[in-house]
């Protein structure tokens, strides 16, 4: 993709459809806050349609990929936190093992129109940090 400045009415253009394959690698972006600084997320393709969270573990604050865009297990089925373990589902975030079961992701706003993969611009902040 040429540029990620690309937007459509609240809408921000992260990635090429065809760049996100099915239980494979992620991409990352960052998502503008209007004006707050950029938030870490990503996008993952399961069951054919395209999730995108912010990149923090539910457990405590840190990035998951352990190698950028490695989100899934082995199996392609779970997203997984490299530094605690803990185990998403990737069509929802929500954690089915490791320290943070019962939490989940933020989950964003994704949809495909125009070969392009879109998420919704955070137009608030993300909730306070769990210490």
């Amino acid at each position: 993709m040429e540029s990620m400045e690309k937007t459509m009415e609240g809408w921000q253009s992260v990635a090429d459809s065809d760049d996100l394959l099915e239980g494979g690698d992620g991409i990352r972006f960052e998502l503008d806050r209007a004006g707050l600084g950029p938030l870490a997320a990503f996008c993952v393709r399961f069951e054919g349609q395209a999730r995108a969270y912010l990149n923090r573990c539910s457990h405590v604050p840190v990035e998951l990929d352990w190698q950028p865009g490695k989100f899934f297990d082995d199996t392609g089925i779970y997203l997984i936190c490299a530094t605690h373990g803990a185990m998403y589902e990737a069509d929802s975030g929500a954690c089915i093992a490791g320290p943070c079961r019962g939490q989940a992701l933020r989950a964003l706003m994704a949809k495909e129109e125009g070969n392009q993969i879109w998420v919704k611009m955070a137009t608030t902040p993300p909730p306070p940090e769990r210490k």
